[in-house]
């Protein structure tokens, strides 16, 4: 199995010798199982996950219990979420479930902010990850406004696809529904489209990209 300086030396080569020294004395690897929750609504973060291998998957939910997917974490990143709810002191807005089987550095959250000043490197870290996911909410929002459901849901289906690293996505209708906020027979009569269309082609609980 492999240790923190391994997973460090070969996710984020962009960190000085000096950070890395600092990760390694204050983070610890944990290894997610695939489905397995790192962060709940309202909950309070006590760390910050460097993403070393795998994805997250963060979402937002609304009063009603429907979700909203947001971006997925992968490897050499972070949560700009986390972040931005540990510096103002605020509890979870999101939620973050493993989307495979992921390992992470968790570093306590209290070292971040005087990292801040004391490493340029991770601030530029910390600004480049905030710039991606602002481009990134700004994406999300286009999409829900400007772009019709079934652009949408063969993005969604691509950027699964690319994070798994397979063309053939193991999932449900109902799934989909949920990550796009819309009902399972409307997901289902759209994947029929795409299908007709030659975008994709069905099959029980999977579907394949063309």
């Amino acid at each position: 199995m492999s240790n923190i300086v391994e997973e460090l030396t070969k996710t984020f080569p962009e960190f000085s010798t000096e950070l890395k020294s600092e990760i390694v004395k204050q983070g610890r690897l944990m290894h997610l199982k695939a489905g397995e929750v790192l962060m709940s609504i309202g909950g309070e973060f006590r760390t910050i996950p460097l993403i070393t291998s795998g994805a997250i998957k963060v979402m937002r939910e609304d009063e009603d219990g429907r979700e909203l997917f947001l971006y997925y974490l992968r490897p050499g990143q972070t949560c700009a979420m986390s972040l931005n709810c540990f510096m103002l002191s605020k509890p979870s807005e999101v939620y973050a479930v493993a989307e495979e089987e992921t390992t992470i550095i968790a570093l306590k959250a209290e070292n971040i902010g005087s990292w801040l000043e004391k490493f340029p490197d991770w601030r530029a870290f910390v600004i480049g990850t905030f710039q991606l996911r602002f481009h990134e909410m700004l994406s999300t929002i286009d999409g829900i406004a400007f772009r019709q459901l079934d652009a949408r849901l063969l993005e969604f289906l691509k950027e699964k696809a690319a994070v798994m690293g397979t063309k053939t996505i193991i999932t449900t209708h109902q799934d989909l529904a949920d990550h796009l906020n819309s009902t399972r027979e409307v997901i289902s009569r759209l994947l029929k489209i795409l299908e007709k269309k030659g975008e994709i082609e069905l099959g029980r609980n999977k579907i394949t990209l063309v």
